[in-house]
């Protein structure tokens, strides 16, 4: 291989087109099932999102899609979940992780919609956070998916992805939002979770990421990957 050609290739691999990674992605994970959330975002309102979200915490997404159906089939607003007994709620998310704290979570959080905020839920990051079990990335999920508004949601996909890359480099999901909201297009903002946490749990998995079958190997740094299928 000449010179010139070798110069081509390690510039295509250490030169990040964030267009053509996001453009790469969003055609790549047509193949997949999308998260819950962002199902629940296109056919309910914010206090579905944010509920949703609280079960999704450590919970696998088909368990939480289940657990989501269940809950709202039962109770579907603030004040009909109140009418429910925390024994209710705790059988209609089971087996959610940590069902028992999220159901009483969940109750407290209704309440207080009701009487702070007139049953509805906040549409500002700080007043999310305000709400007892409520952190960044359920607040940023709430903002961009619940009210389309400008956020970024980092959650362990968004920032092992992104730090694997060689986009960012950070130590945490809350450092790496705000190195994401110096960077990351605009337009990428919205839907940068979505797309992250699809293609992390079906290709740039934790462990062992499935390097052979990914369309974007080309352009990531792979930090942090000691092995790889």
């Amino acid at each position: 291989m000449s010179s010139a050609c070798c110069r081509f290739c390690l510039l295509r691999i250490y030169l990040f087109d964030i267009d053509s990674i996001i453009k790469i992605i969003k055609r790549e994970n047509k193949k997949f099932i999308e998260p819950i959330v962002s199902t629940i975002s296109r056919d309910r309102t914010p206090f579905h999102v944010l509920t949703s979200c609280i079960l999704s915490l450590r919970t696998k997404d088909r368990t939480t899609r289940e657990a989501s159906n269940r809950l709202f089939a039962v109770a579907n607003n603030p004040e009909e979940i109140l009418e429910l007994s925390a024994g209710d709620i705790e059988r209609l998310i089971y087996p959610v992780g940590f069902y028992r704290i999220k159901a009483k979570k969940i109750k407290e959080i209704c309440q207080i919609l009701i009487d702070k905020y007139n049953s509805k839920v906040p549409d500002e990051i700080d007043e999310l956070l305000k709400l007892n079990g409520v952190g960044r990335k359920t607040a940023n999920l709430v903002i961009t998916l619940g009210y389309k508004k400008p956020g970024i949601c980092v959650d362990t996909h968004v920032h092992r992805i992104t730090n694997r890359w060689g986009y960012v480099k950070t130590r945490n999901p809350h450092e790496t939002e705000f190195a994401l909201r110096e960077k990351l297009p605009g337009k990428y903002w919205l839907i940068i979770n979505d797309l992250l946490v699809t293609y992390g749990q079906n290709i740039c998995v934790p462990i062992s990421p499935k390097c052979s079958i990914c369309c974007i190997s080309n352009y990531c740094k792979k930090i942090g990957v000691i092995r790889h299928r």
